[in-house]
């Protein structure tokens, strides 16, 4: 099976070094990074360019969000599955894709954990998200997979379609929602840590970020799961947040 990774980059020079020594450390041979870049003004580019790698492709140009650069990956891919690796995460270690591999001969949608870190150098642990499995009613209760470790196979892709650019820091929520919430598709919880996420991105800035992200989320579920005004969801999403915090010790 062969996977394909799509990492959006912007003035990424920093970080995306780390993002792709990952990818290329990865024991899965079958696999393909398509680096989607907003044509970022440092050394982005030029980093990407000088590991001299015939499984990645570079494309930039001026995009209006993270979320527009996904959605042109998401034309580019020729892989048998996909997922998305942005630019300051890496893969927690070079088994990931193999095991996701090896999930998708009974699954359409494979999905697992996630570790939220200070920086790629010392890996100091911040958040713990565990994805848990998804279940009929998960929505409802505030769950929700963490993006980054989130796999999918084409079908899945084509009938989901694009990220819905209406939403400015939660149209990964929407996506996943209805690939899960609105299908009938084969589903897999891995237990496993997929991905280290660098903390400081825009999804990670600050409390008021947060409220716009959790009213985001909302509006997708009064979309496509019919919540009313305020639902459930909205105050439980914010509580297992906290655990996140809590069972790091754990």
């Amino acid at each position: 099976m062969k996977i394909s990774v799509i990492t959006a980059s912007y003035n990424s020079q920093k970080t995306i070094g780390f993002t792709i020594e990952s990818f290329l450390r990865q024991n899965h041979r079958e696999k393909e990074m398509f680096v989607i870049d907003g044509a970022s003004s440092d050394d982005t580019v030029k980093i990407v360019e000088s590991f001299g790698s015939d499984q990645i492709r570079i494309f930039s140009g001026k995009d209006s969000s993270v979320y527009e650069a996904m959605n042109r990956g998401l034309l580019l891919f020729s892989g048998d599955a996909v997922g998305f690796l942005n630019s300051d995460d890496t893969f927690h270690d070079q088994n990931v894709l193999g095991d996701i591999a090896a999930a998708m001969n009974t699954a359409d949608i494979v999905y697992g954990d996630l570790n939220m870190v200070t920086d790629h150098f010392t890996k100091h642990l911040v958040r713990s998200w565990r994805g848990g499995i998804f279940r009929r009613y998960s929505y409802q209760l505030g769950w929700g997979p963490p993006h980054p470790s989130f796999y999918m196979r084409r079908e899945v892709a084509e009938t989901v379609g694009e990220y819905d650019l209406t939403y400015i820091t939660s149209a990964d929520y929407d996506y996943m929602l209805r690939a899960l919430a609105l299908n009938n598709f084969r589903v897999r919880y891995l237990p496993r840590l997929v991905a280290d996420f660098q903390m400081g991105g825009i999804s990670t800035s600050g409390w008021g970020v947060s409220l716009r992200g959790n009213l985001e989320c909302l509006r997708s579920r009064r979309s496509h799961l019919k919540a009313p005004l305020i639902d459930a969801a909205f105050f439980l999403r914010l509580i297992r947040r906290g655990f996140q915090f809590r069972n790091l010790g754990s």
